[in-house]
């Protein structure tokens, strides 16, 4: 498929953390030729699909210390070179005001945050209504929507959360009764294989089970630019689609870029070839890539959409956030690209 003339000579896409399986969808496009930028932590290239040069570039630019530490809309409203960007629903909601945004295809079908636990220190613990009933701490991230989402459905005590997370592992190897966040694509695997001092199994629960029901990272254009970039969408949107289904049934390919990517970058971010692996089969496995109750891969069922808005829209204003008066489901997600014949078989 040729998108020359018809999209931007280069699809730029804004991730929102450094390079890891989640954004796989993106660097499978990446053909032979790519370069990577190690101080702007991009990787760029011709945009191919099955093999065939679509005659534009695809630049695929790392989030998190990269931009800044800045939201993703943020980052898209700063820099207006920026195709897409990815961006979960409660984010859309809280830009909705300044930064709107709108997805037009959801790689990711639910979030593969999570909590997890020692089950040799909790054995008897099934799931995340288990840790409510303790007074056990539960290290998150500040400023986390769904810990809010937690203790308002009563799953969790508000004062358990501890908002000092900052991502290494020593705390919970040290005390091993507390329960952290994490991101069932990687810590189960990094934890049992390289974390020396732990090198056991965790147990965990998914959040997007206990209502954290939003699209994770979902690829959005600005709003005010749907229209001008619509012609490009209608090819591009079904590309993205193939791309992911492409990764889950073949991923050593876009494993091997994401893992020379990150130590090229060389900051403080690693990702192995072991957690690259493991986390295309978790994705599949644990249907955190999947086909969506719309249809097809990369939908979003409107419903949802709407069902996300109503549970974060008061949380995010409680937390200060400006939201859009009159916000609605097609504000922030539309399908008016997606192929409904691409789908997971």
């Amino acid at each position: 498929m040729n998108l020359t003339g018809v999209c931007p000579s280069t699809v730029v896409v804004q991730q929102d953390w450094e390079p890891e399986a989640e954004h796989a969808a993106a660097y499978e496009l990446m053909g032979q030729g790519y370069t990577i930028d190690a101080d702007k932590k991009r990787v760029s290239g011709p945009l191919v699909i099955d093999g065939m040069d679509t005659g534009v570039k695809i630049e695929v630019r790392s989030g998190g210390g990269a931009i800044g530490f800045q939201s993703v809309p943020s980052q898209m409203y700063v820099d207006q070179s920026i195709t897409l960007g990815a961006v979960t629903t409660d984010a859309a909601i809280s830009a909705s005001s300044t930064q709107p945004v709108t997805a037009v295809v959801a790689p990711l079908e639910k979030s593969p945050q999570m909590l997890m636990w020692d089950p040799a220190t909790h054995p008897t613990w099934t799931g995340i209504a288990d840790i409510g009933k303790s007074e056990v701490k539960v290290v998150v991230s500040s400023g986390t929507v769904y810990s809010t989402l937690l203790s308002d459905k009563g799953l969790v005590k508000v004062s358990q959360f501890d908002t000092s997370y900052d991502g290494a592992p020593a705390r919970f190897v040290a005390s091993p009764e507390l329960v952290q966040q994490g991101y069932a694509t990687a810590e189960p695997y990094v934890y049992q294989h390289e974390v020396p001092s732990w090198n056991k199994p965790v147990k965990y629960q998914l959040l997007s089970d206990v209502g954290y029901n939003v699209y994770p990272e979902a690829l959005s254009v600005r709003t005010a630019d749907l229209a001008k970039l619509s012609p490009c969408l209608k090819k591009l949107v079904p590309i993205l689609q193939r791309a992911q289904i492409n990764y889950l049934t073949n991923p050593g390919t876009a494993n091997k870029l994401l893992v020379e990517a990150v130590e090229k970058f060389n900051d403080s971010w690693t990702y192995s070839e072991g957690v690259a692996d493991y986390a295309a089969k978790a994705l599949k496995d644990l249907g955190i890539v999947a086909n969506d109750s719309s249809g097809a891969l990369g939908g979003m069922d409107q419903t949802r959409v709407q069902s996300a808005l109503d549970t974060f829209g008061p949380i995010l204003k409680s937390s200060g956030a400006k939201v859009k008066d009159g916000l609605k489901a097609s504000d922030l997600a539309t399908n008016q690209f997606i192929d409904p014949s691409m789908t997971l078989k």
